[in-house]
């Protein structure tokens, strides 16, 4: 399979390893850092995909773990990855801690053939996340945008505060320019600013709200974030009377 390919199916092992320069490194939030990565060998991506990075210490010790791409699906040597620093997460420490601007990683992928953005795309879609778990989602409502902009779409968003909306700058700005775009916040350590928003953990009567500002029940629901929250997350939208057939989730740790 062609680097060019997208890894649509399982087989990891057949896609290579690669090196890639880190470009540019931003703080998004006080835990999440995005990390814009060169590759030496660019590869095509659908959004939902991930990527496997491994790090090798001198001794010869290494450690690997998966990160979702954040950027669009579009053709580019760089792509985005939102890593949020995790309690006793020895690889997301790295990256917060030493990892800086020309240093070289090891990466492959794309990787992934379960938690994809439809394409074509016609029905409603309902977006559930918490913390870096929007970067696959963020990489979904980007393809949208370019590929498929009359998609009725939904983000409920779980964060801490305000300041913890990873991409926050950018999701209201969809917000505000795109009338087929259905943006809610569940804010759970502090008040929410606007009304539109909750304060409070989600759940099903959340999940029901979202659903009737998208005037149609979705056809996919894409959950992703820590173990715990893709719990809540999932049963959540099974109260709200979401068939369990259309949920897809994605977990991350350390």
């Amino acid at each position: 399979m062609s680097s060019g390919t997208p890894m649509i199916e399982g087989g990891a092992q057949s896609v290579p390893w690669q090196s890639c320069m880190i470009e540019d490194i931003v703080q998004q939030t006080p835990s999440i850092k995005s990390f814009f990565l060169r590759l030496s060998t660019p590869f095509a991506h659908i959004a939902g995909q991930h990527v496997d990075v491994r790090l090798t210490a001198p001794d010869g010790y290494s450690a690997m773990r998966s990160y979702s791409i954040a950027s669009a699906a579009i053709s580019s040597p760089t792509i985005e990855l939102a890593i949020e620093r995790l309690p006793d997460g020895e690889v997301s420490s790295y990256f917060h801690d030493v990892a800086a601007v020309g240093d070289e990683i090891e990466l492959r992928g794309p990787l992934g053939g379960h938690f994809l953005w439809p394409e074509p795309a016609a029905d409603a879609v309902l977006l559930i996340g918490a913390g870096s778990g929007l970067a696959p989602l963020m990489a979904m409502i980007r393809q949208r945008r370019t590929q498929s902009p009359a998609v009725p779409t939904a983000l409920l968003l779980s964060a801490r505060t305000a300041e913890d909306v990873l991409f926050s700058d950018e999701l209201h700005a969809t917000e505000t320019s795109d009338a087929a775009f259905v943006l809610a916040l569940a804010i759970t350590r502090e008040e929410p600013v606007r009304a539109s928003d909750f304060g409070r953990r989600i759940d099903g009567v959340m999940v029901q709200d979202i659903v009737a500002r998208l005037h149609q029940k979705p056809s996919q629901v894409f959950v992703c974030g820590s173990n715990g929250f893709v719990n809540i997350a999932t049963e959540g939208a099974l109260l709200a009377g979401l068939d369990a057939s259309i949920i897809k989730t994605e977990r991350y740790g350390g």
